[in-house]
């Protein structure tokens, strides 16, 4: 398993606009020297003989490399101008959350760099040409200069992907397909099918907990504010198995945790000291919003999100919610089948050493129910869809507990109908898909 820190830093330079321009700059000037250097050496080969190398006066390469360079710097504020207004309508369209999604898209990134690192290496070709081509001290660096005309040639490429790509990564749809991608591939990342214990352990029963846990248990303090976005699992089990201790955490990535609050109980108290105090908090990684890297909550949320704006009066877009609670009900389906981790976490020797706060399948139903339900129950076109969702859920879903929380849901979506919705065909068609969700489970 990769080391869970080094996978944080690597999902947040892939969400930002400095680290993929900045690759490609730095690329363009290796690029620069190195052709100068072909140049210099004046030793093209077989490269002369295919009739593709500038062979124009100084004037005409300086003049080139201007144009390239005007021209090139211009479109890269068209194109970082047209990034920001789909930012601003991502935020205002679909929540200021799934800025992230957006920030995270690497043919931005990619067409953004492309045009400062084909400016930038003109620059650097553009100052070596001298002289007016009598001088016998003149150098045109002709290699240098077919290069930049081969990378305005890409970068005008670009810029017409870059068109398509934009006007494509703002529509509802895309943006939905997106968020559910994330969903399954945070599924796959957390639940796989074994997860919390060895093959020996699988059918061991769970050690009871020391009775006096908590009265000799030491708390672990937050020391600032923020979302818990990782929690390093690996590096926890080693302390704890190197030090035979029992630790329970208070908190899973994802929540909110406040300055002072308890991180985690470590047991037995009294072999926690500042050191280990540190160690512990260090493996705790907290930021100022939530991931997806092990919450598999916030993309159900980015999708309830974009749900509930899209039923808001202000924008009464029923279509667009119907297709997330398309989305949410194939992720769903998709969790059904997988089983979720143990609380309890053994080390290799089969003693207990974590207790950590389990994510359930009921929970995850509410997270994307509660609030749609609430919000929708007078749209009868949303409140059949919920119940659709929950009728496909049932079929995928076999633990007597979920198939409980799922009958809930029902009973709760058809009620709420009964009271906001007036129109009698309208109750009727709500209380036939309720009755198919019961057969349904």
């Amino acid at each position: 398993m990769k080391n869970v820190k080094i996978t944080k830093l690597w999902d947040s330079l892939q969400s930002s606009y400095l680290f993929v321009p900045a690759l490609i700059v730095v690329s363009a000037i290796a690029l620069a020297v190195m052709m100068l250097t072909l140049d210099r050496q004046g030793n093209y080969g077989v490269l002369k003989n295919w009739g593709w190398i500038y062979t124009g006066s100084t004037d005409g390469a300086r003049a080139m490399l201007a144009a390239i360079v005007s021209s090139t710097i211009t479109v890269a504020g068209t194109v970082f101008s047209i990034t920001i207004v789909a930012l601003q309508l991502a935020a205002s369209n679909f929540g200021p959350r799934l800025l992230r999604n957006f920030m995270k898209d690497v043919s931005n990134q990619v067409v953004l760099g492309t045009f400062i690192g084909t400016f930038i290496y003109c620059l650097l070709v553009l100052r070596t040409v001298r002289g007016d081509g009598d001088d016998y001290n003149s150098f045109i660096p002709q290699l240098s200069v077919t290069v930049a005309l081969a990378l305005a040639i890409v970068s005008i490429s670009l810029l017409i992907y870059f068109i398509h790509h934009a006007s494509t990564i703002i529509q509802a749809s895309h943006i939905i397909s997106e968020v559910s991608a994330e969903l399954d591939r945070a599924t796959d990342r957390l639940f796989p099918e074994k997860i919390g214990r060895g093959l020996s352990q699988s059918g061991r029963q769970v050690a009871e907990i020391p009775a006096n846990f908590d009265e000799d248990a030491y708390p672990i303090k937050a020391t600032k504010s923020g979302y818990l976005q990782v929690i390093d699992d690996e590096k926890l089990m080693q302390i704890t198995s190197q030090q035979e201790l029992i630790v329970r955490l208070e908190f899973r990535p994802g929540k909110f945790i406040v300055k002072g609050s308890e991180l985690m109980m470590v047991y037995p108290g009294g072999r926690v000291n500042q050191k280990f105090a540190k160690k512990f908090r260090d493996v705790f990684i907290l930021g100022t919003e939530r991931t997806e890297q092990q919450d598999i909550e916030f993309p159900i949320h980015q999708l309830v999100e974009v749900a509930l704006r899209a039923i808001s009066p202000g924008i009464n877009d029923p279509f667009t919610a119907i297709r997330c609670i398309d989305r949410l009900s194939a992720g769903l389906s998709y969790l059904a089948g997988r089983d979720f981790p143990s609380p309890y976490r053994y080390d290799d020797l089969g003693n207990l050493r974590i207790i950590t706060q389990p994510v359930t399948f009921v929970g995850l139903i509410n997270a994307a129910f509660n609030q749609i339900r609430q919000y929708s129950n007078s749209d009868v076109a949303v409140t059949i869809r919920l119940l659709e969702a929950i009728t496909t859920i049932a079929r995928y879903t076999q633990n007597p507990k979920d198939r409980e929380a799922l009958r809930r849901h029902a009973e709760m979506i058809q009620r709420d109908s009964n009271d906001a919705v007036s129109e009698e065909w309208d109750k009727k068609d709500i209380e036939k898909q309720y009755q198919a969700v019961l057969k349904a489970l």
